[in-house]
């Protein structure tokens, strides 16, 4: 809060900067003699709307992309897809080498064959076992060897059978088909360059493509710290982006980021808003403009921000205004809780001269701050520019006086 109430102070004096300027350089043109200037104005506590749009950038991205990779390695036949095109669920997208595969398979169908006959044998040896064994014509033993090797067949055919299914889906996996319905956004691969399989390169395998749905995209767009608590999950957001200069795109805020990025002393928190993009006019790494509307309501009592004083800015304007170091030092000696957050000082007109007042502090929009307690309506509060702007407006005029160059 401490850094609103900067940010507050640093919209104001920018301002006041600006007609400071620009009034004594018409004054200089004019040869104005004038060397008196206003160092403050009073204005009124009133009721008025604030509004409040949060202003940031960002660039499109996809919710999900996804990276296209075959399970089969070998040579690629034939890619079904180029970038831009769209494609849908099962599509086929590649084709690779398939002798290898098709081999195999043919082998696991002859050995499957084999150990069915085997296993019909070993049942019959099993049954005559049996009988023999019945009728003590074969010892304990002989007839425990003729079980195992019935157990031994059943094994054999059960290990050809996923052997077969093994060779099947091998077979199945050197067609590489789409697991979603969107478009193609890049290709790595060409027909005729040999890729390896992620489940068998240590590396991850050779990347074909990858995929996203654009149907749904969303702006990662970075908001000041001072401006990230007023933010929620699902809050309406405008965005435009240069090729659309007249369109108007609606997202929702998705997820606010909780690690910080800092940049230039800026911190500001990634936000991430969800659009609906079925006419897929945004297209990924658009810069767009974003603007939340965080406030606009009507307020009983506010005051400009430029009268929000804190106790280490109090002393240089209020002896400016006329008031003793002893009165403020008086004023000062209690502290109050939220003192630079919730809590600030306004100069109070009062008979004719400004008496310092404790104030509590709501809605902003940066020019004017919602007052919820210390003020009445109609009064009147200073509204002074700080230290640093005044010293810079005495720097003008001694310049004035003195007809010095700027």
């Amino acid at each position: 809060m401490e850094k609103l109430n900067q940010t507050l102070l640093t919209k104001m004096n920018k301002t006041k900067l600006t007609l400071s300027i620009a009034t004594l350089i018409f004054l200089v043109s004019c040869g104005d003699k004038q060397e008196n200037f206003d160092l403050y104005t009073i204005e009124k506590a009133e009721s008025r709307s604030l509004e409040l749009i949060i202003d940031a950038s960002g660039s499109v991205e996809a919710i999900s992309s996804i990276e296209i990779k075959s399970k089969a390695s070998g040579e690629i036949l034939f890619l079904g897809a180029e970038v831009g095109d769209k494609v849908n669920k099962g599509d086929v997208l590649a084709r690779i080498d398939q002798r290898t595969p098709s081999n195999t398979l043919s082998q696991a169908e002859a050995d499957i064959g084999v150990s069915i006959v085997k296993l019909k044998n070993a049942e019959a040896q099993l049954e005559r076992g049996r009988q023999l064994h019945l009728g003590n014509s074969i010892s304990d033993k002989a007839f425990e060897e003729i079980q195992e090797l019935h157990s031994f067949a059943k094994a054999q055919l059960v290990r050809a059978e996923v052997y077969l299914e093994n060779a099947k889906i091998a077979l199945e996996d050197t067609l590489v088909r789409s697991p979603v319905t969107g478009k193609v956004i890049t290709r790595q691969a060409e027909v005729g360059t040999v890729i390896t399989s992620p489940t068998a390169a240590v590396g991850g395998g050779t990347l074909l493509m990858r995929m996203a749905d654009l149907n749904k995209v969303r702006v990662r767009a970075f908001v000041d710290e001072v401006d990230i608590g007023k933010l929620s999950i699902g809050q309406e957001v405008s965005l435009k982006v240069s090729s659309y200069k007249d369109k108007e795109f609606i997202g929702y805020v998705a997820k606010i980021e909780p690690l910080a990025s800092v940049n230039q002393n800026v911190t500001t928190f990634p936000v991430l808003i969800d659009i609906d993009n079925k006419e897929e006019l945004l297209l990924l790494g658009m810069t767009a403009e974003v603007k939340i509307k965080v406030l606009d309501t009507k307020i009983n009592l506010t005051v400009p921000s430029g009268a929000l004083r804190t106790r280490k800015n109090l002393n240089f304007v209020a002896t400016l205004l006329g008031l003793s170091e002893e009165d403020i030092e008086r004023f000062l000696e209690e502290k109050e809780e939220g003192e630079g957050f919730t809590r600030f000082i306004v100069l109070k007109k009062v008979e004719g001269k400004p008496l310092p007042v404790w104030i509590e502090t709501g809605n902003t929009d940066y020019n004017h701050v919602e007052v919820l307690s210390g003020l009445q309506t109609e009064d009147e509060v200073y509204v002074v520019p700080s230290d640093g702007l005044i010293r810079n407006q005495d720097e003008f005029k001694e310049r004035i006086r003195g007809r010095r160059p700027f």
